[in-house]
């Protein structure tokens, strides 16, 4: 089992290397969304370190949501996610696989890019640590979340739409809890009750969201 799961992560990431271009896409729209704030709002630094939390995780999940639609479209179309699901090995593992590849892919640059950009903001060095510390936790729950709704979507008429209507309702405890972190770390406060619920929330959707996303392909299949 773990070697199938090793196998898909392998396959999913030789296919984006092949694909760069909707790879850099992703990264490009959250670097541009949350540059261009600085330049509209103006220079005044209180105001800057009051948003760039806010900012930067909003444009962390509109980024992940953009990519979501390359999740199961591509196997869907060429037929490998029927074979996929006749497998012998249990597809929520290779759902889970193919979640973990979406996110070294789609959310693992976010999280490295983040505190380069945070410094346009004037965090300082710890706010820019709970940034980084509050995505790498955040954005592995928004892939496996957004598994689901991808799952759910896949083959439907603007499936686009449909599944940011799905999974923006639940994307928002992320949204809080990491923006909240960044917050309480430049108030002076400690971040350890954000993370803590963020970690939880992670470990329940990496327990449910698999199965979830299982189902959700197999009535999309049929």
């Amino acid at each position: 089992m773990f070697g199938a799961l090793k196998t898909v992560i392998l396959r999913d990431l030789t296919l984006a290397m092949r694909h760069r271009s909707d790879v850099l896409t992703t990264l490009f729209f959250f670097i541009i969304v949350v540059s261009l704030f600085p330049l509209g709002v103006g220079p005044e630094p209180e105001q800057l370190r009051a948003m760039a939390a806010g900012v930067v995780w909003v444009a962390a999940l509109l980024a992940t949501m953009l990519s979501l639609g390359r999740l199961f479209s591509d196997d869907y179309a060429d037929g490998t996610l029927e074979q996929l699901v006749l497998a012998p090995q249990p597809l929520s593992l290779i759902v889970l696989g193919k979640v973990i590849a979406h996110w070294m892919v789609a959310g693992l640059p976010l999280v490295i890019m983040a505190p380069l950009l945070g410094l346009q903001f004037g965090l300082s060095g710890d706010a820019l640590i709970a940034l980084m510390i509050s995505l790498l936790l955040g954005t592995p729950a928004l892939s496996l979340i957004g598994a689901i709704g991808a799952g759910l979507t896949l083959g439907v008429r603007g499936g686009g739409v449909l599944v940011s209507i799905l999974v923006l309702p639940l994307y928002i405890p992320v949204l809080i809890f990491g923006a909240g972190a960044v917050e309480s770390v430049s108030a002076g406060m400690g971040a350890e009750g954000h993370f803590a619920l963020m970690g939880a929330i992670l470990i329940m959707a990496l327990l449910l969201a698999p199965w979830g996303a299982a189902a959700a392909l197999r009535i999309s299949v049929e």
